[in-house]
């Protein structure tokens, strides 16, 4: 009697109490540590740059811009089908790396192309889809990383080798100098984070071996003899190759615009390294035709390999034989035996003469490519034969009347969700209704704060299938509280006390919610990489949520749920607390299994954990009890 009086003592189980606490906190700490960093990192972008507080809206929601485009060709000859869905991709890849998503790119009638640009696109992105793309087969003189090389840390590069007794001044090897200075930033040293323009300038003069005089000079020291000579590479062009980062999708646009009777610095359409190149030696309209297969050998065998075969017409055949019996016979040795295919401004492929000149006009290209690689390398070919230009058809804003009376629709359907939400739960669940709507709240926040920050740095844009996930969110999230709730219960029903079924409760209701959360997550992500259009808005929110949702239910919804129980209401089990648990069936009989009844207001067998923790209890009894002895 004595010890059982001493663990129903308050005072003695006030340690189990802090511990239970101990691990609630830090959770709760922890999301509000998230959503501080949410919202604050909006709060800066509102100040310092054009973030703000509303999600961007989409085409459906916000309007926005309508451009009807149709492609003809100087030549006459005939547009395919394929020739238009390449022009879609150019179209769809300047305007995704222009920043500018939930844009709409289709074809009307297999001829005309409509872009439509939600919200109010700058004159930048319009001109960019109206501009029309060329193909230009250009010589190789250099290829680097893709980063850019950092001027300061250039100038610390060239101090280091004054103070070993190099004149950086007379360094007549820039290129060299700039894959030993990315070597070192590959190794993980520092660099800083912001360069001036002067800086920029200074480094570039100095690795260019100026004469002091503070000006990048564009003109060659020498005249080119031909379209591959190291001549072309002036100090203003290794300037540009210095200062580009392929890494950053706003040089990835593309857009064309360059000059073909100079040289060029690009990037490869992957982002993944760049090229300094000289001035255009082909036309892409010289091509006859372009296509891809498997190889074939010498012996005119198949080798197993995919490859994509190119024709020349008469004249590109002629320029072709020239140039790849200069390549073979004078620039094997030094590596630079390569010629580079320029689409829209981006080097698509940049192979290797290394069989020997082609004097027939027919080149077959191979490189590990995969069927769908061959495809559409020979696609983009075949595109860049056509003198094709853009005619714009029309130009005309577009309103949002029909996708704003849906949104109001799809609000009004959410609200009265989240109202029938609710009431379920003041019904079922009496006092625990208040863990639900503060559960679903701090999800609602969260979630608005995410597709906030996702609309200043990604470009996000909610759009209505986007808004329709999210009223799905508030059945995801509420159903994660259900199965938590329901545990609670049956724990209370087969004889645990209320703190007691709150842990083991949560224990077995994560599993569950993880499964489910689990599903929704992977039907998500496969729909989002399958669909297309507004589908996959939907589905980036019901990933996006579900995940929340998981956030939420364990770092807000368990842990409040481990604080409430430690106060009266809730913890004495009061009857509108949800929790009470007469009502919930606890004082009466139910079957235990295997023919036994556990008897009104018997307690479930303990498991091994609990009588471990009873133990402990014990001993931590028996000391307290010895301590007061002596």
């Amino acid at each position: 009697m004595e010890v059982s009086r001493r663990q129903s003592d308050p005072a003695r189980l006030q340690p189990e109490r802090k511990k239970t606490r101990g691990r609630a906190r830090p959770r709760l700490i922890a999301l509000g540590v998230l959503l501080a960093a949410i919202f604050g990192t909006v709060f800066a972008g509102t100040q310092s740059s054009n973030a703000s507080w509303m999600p961007n809206l989409a085409l459906d929601l916000e309007g926005g811009t309508q451009i009807i485009l149709t492609p003809h060709t100087s030549d006459g000859s005939e547009i395919t089908q394929g020739d238009v869905q390449q022009a879609i991709e150019i179209i769809r890849q300047r305007v995704d790396a222009s920043g500018v998503s939930e844009a709409e790119i289709t074809s009307q009638g297999g001829q005309n192309i409509v872009v439509a640009l939600p919200g109010e696109p700058s004159r930048e992105t319009l001109d960019l889809v109206r501009q029309s793309a060329q193909m230009r087969f250009r010589a190789f003189l250099f290829q680097g990383e893709a980063g850019p090389i950092d001027p300061q840390a250039l100038a610390e590069f060239e101090e280091q080798q004054e103070e070993a007794g190099e004149d950086p001044e007379a360094e007549q090897d820039p290129e060299g100098q700039a894959e030993e200075l990315q070597e070192a930033e590959a190794d993980g040293e520092d660099a800083p984070a912001e360069v001036t323009a002067e800086e920029i300038e200074d480094a570039a003069r100095r690795a260019a071996d100026l004469d002091g005089d503070g000006e990048i000079s564009d003109e060659p020291e020498s005249e080119p003899a031909n379209g591959s000579d190291q001549a072309w590479i002036t100090e203003q062009v290794w300037y540009d190759f210095y200062t580009l980062d392929c890494t950053d999708s706003a040089n990835l646009i593309g857009g064309g615009g360059d000059d073909p009777d100079a040289p060029l610095v690009a990037c490869d359409k992957d982002g993944t390294s760049k090229y300094i190149l000289g001035p255009m030696e082909i036309p892409g309209t010289d091509i006859a035709t372009a296509t891809s297969g498997l190889a074939v050998n010498s012996a005119g065998a198949p080798t197993g390999d995919y490859a994509v075969s190119i024709t020349f017409n008469k004249d590109g055949t002629e320029k072709f034989r020239d140039v790849t019996t200069r390549l073979y016979n004078e620039h094997r040795a030094d590596g630079t035996n390569r010629f580079a295919a320029v689409l829209d401004g981006l080097v698509t492929i940049a192979p290797a003469i290394d069989n020997g000149p082609i004097p027939n006009g027919e080149a077959q290209i191979t490189g590990n490519f995969t069927r769908e690689e061959a495809s559409n390398m020979a696609r983009q070919l075949s595109f860049g034969a056509l003198p094709i230009t853009f005619e714009v058809q029309s130009e005309e804003q577009i309103s949002a009347t029909l996708g704003s009376e849906q949104l109001q629709r799809g609000l009004l359907a959410g609200i009265i969700g989240l109202i029938l939400v609710v009431g379920y739960s003041v019904w079922q669940y009496r006092g625990l209704a208040i863990v639900t709507v503060t559960s679903l709240t701090v999800a609602a926040t969260l979630t608005f704060g995410v597709i906030a920050l996702l609309s200043w740095i990604q470009g996000y844009r909610l759009s209505l299938p986007g808004v329709a996930g999210l009223i799905i969110a508030i059945g995801i999230t509420a159903d994660s509280f259900i199965v938590y709730f329901e545990r609670i219960r049956d724990e209370v029903r087969e004889g645990r006390t209320l703190s007691s079924a709150v842990e083991y409760g949560w224990e077995r209701a994560r599993r569950t919610i993880l499964a489910s959360d689990a599903v929704n997550l992977l039907a998500a992500t496969v729909l989002y990489f399958l669909a297309v259009g507004g589908v996959r808005g939907f589905a980036f929110t019901l990933g996006l949520t579900t995940i929340i949702d998981l956030i939420v239910v364990f770092g807000f919804t368990h842990p409040i749920m481990q604080i409430l129980i430690r106060t009266k209401f809730y913890g004495g089990g009061h009857k509108l607390s949800g929790l009470d648990p007469e009502h919930l069936g606890a004082n009466v009989s139910a079957y235990r299994g295997r023919g036994s009844f556990r008897a009104p207001g018997e307690r479930a067998p303990k498991s091994l954990a609990e009588r471990k923790r009873d133990a402990q209890r014990e001993q931590l009894v028996a000391n307290s009890s010895g301590e007061g002895d002596n």
